[in-house]
Formats: structure tokens, sequence, C-alpha cells
């Protein structure tokens, strides 16, 4: 019998995941894409929200732009908890549920290099940089004295030229929020864990149009983006990046302690008995 491991080192981890944003941000930034050309995608997405009635980013926005109380949290929120809330659940779910992390951290992967692809393909004008004229109000410049940002979004005041700003199509503060809440609500066992799972991608998608840097639009595609990096993740090919035994389908017999039972091991209920066993002998030598 064999106990059961941590997925891989936590190093080797750190090195990997620390890659893969490395890429992400410098892929996203070499992905700035023509200014008018993204401010025309912008455009074009109100256009087609506008007469479904789903341009939902329009009263968040002056909601939160007109009340201080939820728009200065809310660029809080925006500007930080992704980058905080992500790892947290990711090094949660390595300690704690270690039989699901690289199943989780493949998912992820999957997922922010599929982002990727989409502000490659459709650089897009969030509404806070379209003209005034569209009744926007850039709630992170409105409200840049109470953080650390400045006009630049969530970026630190000074380093708005190492961002791309024109990269709204999806929105993976969504995604990666929806992420974290289906983690917390799948394998977590306090319900205060499992409601966090619920509130955590509802307020970011609320925060996310209600500071004018999505569109709701946005917001679905970040997680339709999550939906196909699921899929993704559950393909031989990605299987074999790092998921190994830990995989979506997988199930291994437990018993007491936490030991895995070897795979010809059964547990003492599956066991023929000795009677059956002593039946089965007779049978095969009358034969």
């Amino acid at each position: 019998m064999t106990t059961r491991r941590r997925p891989t080192r936590w190093w080797a981890e750190l090195l990997l995941l620390g890659l893969v944003y490395a890429a992400y941000s410098g892929g996203r930034l070499l992905a700035r894409g023509d200014v008018a050309l993204a401010t025309d995608h912008g455009l074009a997405i109100l256009d087609v929200e506008g007469p479904l009635g789903i341009d939902f980013e329009r009263p968040l926005n002056r909601l939160f732009s007109e009340t201080g109380w939820l728009g200065i949290p809310a660029d809080f929120v925006y500007a930080s908890l992704h980058y905080l809330v992500t790892p947290a659940v990711l090094l949660w779910i390595y300690h704690r549920r270690p039989a699901h992390y690289r199943s989780a951290r493949t998912w992820l992967v999957a997922s922010t290099l599929l982002g990727l692809v989409g502000f490659s393909l459709m650089p897009t004008c969030p509404p806070r940089l379209l003209d005034a004229a569209h009744g926007f109000t850039d709630t992170m410049a409105q409200y840049s004295a109470y953080g650390w940002w400045g006009a630049e979004a969530s970026a630190p005041r000074g380093l708005g030229a190492l961002t791309n700003q024109y990269a709204a199509m999806p929105s993976l503060h969504v995604g990666w929020a929806l992420w974290c809440g289906i983690l917390l609500w799948t394998h977590g066992r306090h319900p205060l864990v499992k409601a966090l799972g619920i509130a955590y991608p509802a307020i970011t998608t609320l925060v996310v149009m209600g500071t004018a840097n999505h569109y709701f639009l946005d917001a679905a595609a970040g997680a339709a983006v999550m939906g196909l990096g699921f899929l993704l993740a559950r393909t031989p090919l990605t299987r074999g990046f790092g998921t190994g035994a830990a995989g979506f389908r997988r199930k291994s017999t437990i018993v007491s302690g936490g030991w895995d039972t070897s795979a010809r091991e059964l547990l003492p209920a599956q066991r023929p008995s000795a009677e059956h066993t002593a039946d089965d002998d007779t049978a095969a030598a009358a034969r």
C-alpha cells in the first residue's frame, strides 16, 4: 500500500505557474492591436447589447460613479482581488484537496491561454475608454486618489505603459472568479466556503461592469472561455500536462487512514468468503 502523495513539488509548480503567467502577461502586452480597431469592436458590442437589452454595464456604471461608497470598494476589488484570490484558491486546493490539484491547475492554465488568444484576435476597447458621449465614467480614474492605481485601470501609477488596456474581450477577471467559485463550491465543506463560491464570481461580474472595465458580453465570454478550458483540460493531450492519476474522472479506493488500495487489493466486504473459496476449489478439482 502507498500513501497519498502531493501532486508534485511545490517549487516546480511555482516555477510552472510563474512561466505561464509571464507568457500570459507578455503575450497580452504584445497583443495590443490597433486602437481604432479596438474602439470599433467595443462599439460593435454595444450595438449588439443595446437592442437585446443586455447592456447592464450602463446602469451599473452610473450607479457606481454616482455612489462613492459603492464605487470606491468596487475599484479596490477590481484592482486587487484577482491577484490574491486566484493563487489563494490554487494553494488551498494544493494543500487541502491534492487529488484535484493538477486537474484544477491545468484547467486554469488552459483557460488563461485561450483568453490570450481572444485578446489577440479581438482587441477591444473597454467602456471606460470610449468617448464620453457614450455615457461611461472611468471610476478607476474618478476614485484614483483612494488607491494605488492611476488612469490605467488596475496598473499602479506610472506603470500604465506596461499594460494592455485594450484587452477587454474576454474578461478573465470573471473567468478566474468563476474558476475560484466552482472549486470553492465543489470542494468546500463548510457552508461559508460554499457561499463564497457563489458570491465571489457574482460580485466580480458586477464590479467589472460597474467600473466600466468590461461589457456584459465580455463577462459572458470570460465564462465561456472557462468552459472551453475545462473541456480542453479533459482531453488526453492536456491530461498529460500533469493531471496524471489526479484527473477529473479517475478515483481511487480509499481505506481508513488515507491509504490507497493497490490495483488488485479488495476491501474486506469485496473479498470472497472462505466457504465460497473452498466450493470453487472443489468444483475446479471435479472438472
